[in-house]
């Protein structure tokens, strides 16, 4: 099983359908677990994924329509009764606070878990569109805003850029067993009267990055969300034979998500969101594929790993 895959809870936009649950998405990224925007049944799609709720570390909402949040209230009380030891963060637009305070106590039962609230709140007067929300020292959550009927964002997860060890290298310098691990906490030792920087045996490694953008035109955030992702979960809720509803909705078509994904230089475009009019997915493949080449457009309970890490030849 891999340590950083995407699993498609449902991928219905709107409504569910007979083969299509309500939108949710399962980000796992080593030991973070995120639940992307709970529509209505996730509590059993994550079941038959395999997904335990203590696997939750946060639940990200981008915005307060119906099928992107439906399912929240449930995903709160099973967290609860499963009485999951760490806290989840539960990270939604500031203006639709009253939706989540609504969603968390819709109905009676005993809190027995740590749920931290987290309103995100755009800072239009920055100079960055994408603004941070979240960090550890290895990754960094950032959000931006899309082009949507109501506030509604999206999500970015990079991990923050590091080094790869050259073994020849390494070799080459005499460093060897523990000695490597030295080197890397503290970026030079002394070999045999010298000193080896790290910089000497090691090379760039790009940090790998998910984008979400959701419910949206194309739009001048959704390009820096999806930049160089190496996995891109775009909505697709139209094909461009319905352009102007999705243009009124203020959606994209396969077209325009597999558009994005070439522009911003993504590596594997992964489609979801259809509408209920289409009951096969044929052509959002055959769209989407015309104009950028790895596009994954699968059921409910499709998992797609993280593509490996593009690694430089030796």
């Amino acid at each position: 099983m891999s340590a950083r895959e995407v699993i498609l809870l449902g991928t219905s936009s709107q409504v569910p359908t007979r083969a299509r649950g309500h939108n949710a998405l399962f980000l796992r990224w080593d030991d973070l677990g995120i639940l992307f925007d709970p529509g209505e049944g996730t509590q059993r799609q994550m079941l038959l994924s395999g997904i335990a709720a203590t696997q939750i570390t946060h639940i990200a909402i981008t915005h307060f329509h119906g099928d992107h949040c439906l399912g929240l209230a449930a995903m709160l009380q099973r967290i609860s009764l499963d009485r999951v030891p760490h806290p989840v963060h539960v990270l939604f637009p500031e203006s639709g606070r009253v939706f989540f305070e609504r969603l968390r106590y819709a109905s009676i039962y005993r809190e027995q878990a740590n749920i931290v609230p987290c309103p995100l709140r755009y800072r239009d007067d920055s100079p960055e569109r994408l603004q941070e929300v979240w960090s550890r020292d290895d990754v960094q959550l950032f959000i931006a805003p899309l082009d949507h009927r109501i506030e509604c964002l999206g999500y970015r997860l990079q991990e923050r850029d590091g080094r790869r060890m050259r073994p020849d290298l390494l070799r080459e310098a005499g460093v060897f067993g523990p000695h490597v691990r030295a080197l890397i906490d503290q970026g030079s030792i002394d070999v045999a009267g010298r000193t080896v920087a790290l910089e000497q045996v090691s090379e760039p490694r790009r940090g790998q990055v998910f984008s979400l953008v959701m419910d949206t035109r194309p739009c001048a955030g959704a390009l820096d969300l999806a930049q160089g992702a190496d996995l891109l979960v775009c909505e697709s809720t139209f094909l461009s034979s319905e352009a102007e509803e999705a243009h009124d909705y203020q959606h994209m078509t396969a077209a325009q998500a597999a558009t994005l994904a070439r522009d911003a230089q993504a590596r594997t475009l992964l489609l979801t969101h259809f509408s209920q009019r289409y009951t096969s997915l044929d052509g959002f493949v055959a769209e989407a594929s015309a104009i950028f080449p790895d596009v994954v457009v699968g059921p409910d309970f499709t998992r797609v790993p993280l593509p490996p890490r593009e690694e430089k030849s030796t």
